[in-house]
């Protein structure tokens, strides 16, 4: 967790020219030339109808390795197919989950830095007992964090997760979602959280966390993986005890 920044809902305004064209290589016929199509793209209405097309999710999985598109793009147009599925109609919360995937992809940016703390707090419990100290501002991060952690890593490595707590006795998938609701909820009731434009999303969350995890746990499965994915869990999860 990089202390100053707040992770946002603006995957959709990140898209690199690689997007562009994969998009006029699936829908072009439809859309036009690319100007026509950049066009489009920075109207926020006739952009996120774009971004719906069910034809680039399904260009997205067909492809598989040949694709070239940027982690923003890919993570969103996933997350959002997925949330439809499950009446998650905002398209900011898919963003805003979209972009959770896309930062904590590199497990370096799952540890949590705090200001006047000499090394990052690995443990949630160092995190949690770090909030009873924090200052109103380091509070509103630590409390993003650990929704956001606690999200990812019920979302993408649930087996891993129900793994440890059947075999070591480690917090299973329901620590994680109540741990992840309430920091949702709190950070939502924030005064920091309407600055940031993250009331509403971080309610969403709070109120549908397991439906966003089992979301997460359909693409986790079926769709994508981050990396290295054994390694990547084994660097995460050492952070996830208690």
């Amino acid at each position: 967790m990089n202390s100053t920044k707040v992770i946002q809902p603006n995957c959709r305004v990140q898209f690199a020219a690689e997007d562009v064209a994969f998009v006029l290589s699936v829908l072009g016929a439809r859309l036009g030339d690319s100007e026509c199509l950049i066009r489009l793209l920075t109207d926020e209405d006739s952009r996120d109808q774009i971004l719906d097309d069910p034809a680039l999710l399904h260009a997205l999985l067909e492809r598989g390795g040949c694709l070239s598109v940027s982690s923003h793009f890919y993570f969103y147009v996933l997350v959002r197919s997925v949330f439809l599925r499950a009446d998650i109609q905002d398209c900011s919360v898919a963003d805003y989950v979209a972009e959770v995937l896309s930062e904590f992809a590199s497990a370096e940016q799952t540890r949590c830095v705090v200001p006047g703390q000499q090394n990052p707090l690995d443990y949630f419990f160092e995190m949690l007992a770090a909030l009873q100290t924090a200052d109103e501002r380091t509070a509103f991060h630590l409390r993003l964090h650990i929704g956001n952690h606690s999200l990812f890593l019920s979302g993408v490595f649930p087996e891993r997760i129900r793994s440890r707590a059947e075999r070591k006795g480690f917090p299973g998938l329901s620590y994680y979602e109540s741990l992840g609701r309430s920091q949702f909820r709190a950070a939502g009731n924030h005064r920091l959280a309407p600055r940031y434009e993250l009331s509403a999303i971080l309610h969403t969350l709070s109120e549908r966390f397991e439906t966003t995890r089992r979301c997460l746990n359909d693409i986790s499965d079926r769709l994508f993986s981050i990396g290295e994915a054994d390694f990547a869990a084994a660097r995460i999860l050492r952070h996830s005890a208690i």
